[in-house]
């Protein structure tokens, strides 16, 4: 694939880059936060992110087995414990909204799992990923690339 344009204003690039970062920070697992950014660029279908963030997450010590289940992690069992199943109920929610919104029970089940401030960075998070993945894919930025 060839990347319709690698063009990005570098304030725009800064801006979004900041939001990711201080979602993580402040939501404070690295590993549960690469769960999430996977799991959502699976959703939106984008490769060069995919594959950004596989890579993370394998620094970051995420297991092979989640990451190999991770598209199926509601039937995955106990790969997944409770908090993560919860964000990544939240991830799907908010990046495919089929309802219209964020359901009520998915909602309060991540709030059950984070606490108030927890649950801003989780949410500002899926959102800085989304924003990156609808970006990336846009614009045709394939895997691997050093331009974009």
């Amino acid at each position: 694939m060839t990347a319709r344009t690698t063009h990005l204003d570098a304030g725009v690039r800064t801006a979004l880059q900041a939001v990711g970062a201080a979602a993580k920070r402040r939501l404070g697992d690295p590993g549960l936060a690469e769960l999430v950014q996977i799991r959502a660029s699976q959703l939106n279908h984008c490769a060069f992110c995919l594959d950004m963030h596989l890579g993370i997450a394998r620094k970051q010590g995420v297991s092979e087995r989640q990451l190999d289940l991770l598209a199926a992690w509601e039937e995955a069992g106990e790969v997944f414990d409770a908090r993560e199943r919860a964000a990544l109920a939240l991830t799907e929610a908010v990046t495919v909204p089929t309802e219209g919104s964020v359901p009520d029970a998915v909602y309060e089940e991540a709030a059950r799992h984070f606490d108030a401030d927890g649950l801003a960075h989780l949410l500002a998070l899926i959102a800085a990923i989304n924003s990156w993945n609808r970006l990336m894919v846009a614009r045709r930025i394939p895997a691997g690339s050093t331009e974009w």
